[in-house]
């Protein structure tokens, strides 16, 4: 997760509640980065309990990996930042590494591999494709192909001129273009880690409080003929305008991350903090004014993360403490 900017000029609320999604919308990310965090068998449980069935995790991570197994809980799970050059300079590690992560574990109900989390040093510019294709063999040389897709995640920021949102574009094509003709290939979405609450701690002057939590108000903004009563659409439609820019508008879109933060930030309160996700659970599976339909998201995260580096904000996106409590009322 990282800061991201939107371009928005707006001053303006939205409007009532979509109706409650379908289940299969919503996922959660497990992120591990606490020392007083719950055993992986005690998450998943949790998971169960709540009716989230899917999790999206940062690594391969055999403990989690074998308390998902059996469970039909779809994963989304990363290969890590740190692994790009070997798997984009070497198809044996990539073959090794699906064989180890993927392979080995027939009873999990895997659904993307993202290669790649916000990389945009220089070095994860020149290893995501090249990592990308490099998995993409070793799934299909696994038989995997038909179920597993392989992607990458990325910052908001790859799309500039967001406001209004028909007016997006990617602001590095020559790095884009190459990632979307590869997804287009092999019909696996764009993953896209997406904050209205970075933009509205950026802006606060020009972004609404009530538009960017999903709360009712009396104001929307019009695109083009299409209304936005909240800023998660507007900032998910101006990836969609980006993308038909770059003429490939079959590709869909996931949203890898989003979420808010409950304390130690500018606007991070619980009953924030609750009105975005509540917000958000209740309104993905309507999809956007661009995209109706459902739109599959992942929340961040599952619990508060003690050991996030960062703001101090970072440490409290969970929707649960790591004893296993509510961070606050929330119902999928």
């Amino acid at each position: 997760m990282a800061k991201q900017g939107v371009d928005v000029a707006v001053a303006l609320v939205l409007v009532a509640f979509a109706a409650f999604p379908s289940v299969h919308s919503i996922g959660v990310c497990n992120g591990v980065l606490g020392n007083d965090l719950p055993a992986p068998s005690d998450v998943v449980k949790l998971y169960q309990s709540k009716g989230i069935n899917a999790m999206r995790i940062y690594e391969p991570e055999g403990n989690v990996l074998k308390a998902l197994s059996g469970t039909g809980i779809a994963v989304l799970m990363d290969v890590g930042n740190h692994s790009l050059p070997s798997l984009a300079s070497s198809s044996s590690a990539a073959a090794a590494w699906v064989k180890a992560n993927v392979s080995s574990f027939p009873g999990v109900s895997f659904r993307y591999i993202a290669v790649g989390n916000e990389a945009i040093d220089s070095a994860g510019q020149k290893t995501i494709l090249p990592a990308m294709r490099n998995v993409q063999r070793a799934i299909m040389a696994a038989g995997l192909g038909g179920s597993v897709k392989v992607s990458t995640s990325v910052r908001f920021d790859v799309v500039t001129n967001t406001f209004p949102p028909s007016n997006g574009v990617f602001t590095d094509q020559s790095f884009m273009g190459p990632i979307l003709e590869f997804l287009a290939s092999t019909g696996a979405p764009l993953l896209v880690n997406v904050y209205p609450y970075f933009a509205y701690e950026k802006d606060p002057q020009n972004i609404q409080l009530n538009f960017a939590t999903f709360v009712p108000g009396s104001t929307t903004v019009n695109d083009k003929g299409l209304t936005y009563t909240n800023l998660f659409d507007a900032m998910v439609d101006s990836i969609y305008a980006a993308l038909e820019k770059a003429g490939r508008p079959g590709v869909k879109g996931v949203i890898s991350e989003s979420g808010w933060p409950s304390d130690e930030g500018f606007g991070a309160t619980a009953q924030n903090a609750r009105a975005y996700n509540q917000g958000l659970i209740n309104h993905v599976g309507n999809g956007t004014p661009k995209r109706p339909g459902p739109l599959e998201t992942y929340i961040f995260a599952m619990f508060n993360e003690n050991k996030k580096d960062g703001e101090k904000s970072e440490k409290h996106f969970g929707l649960f403490n790591p004893d296993m409590s509510p961070a606050y009322s929330i119902t999928f």
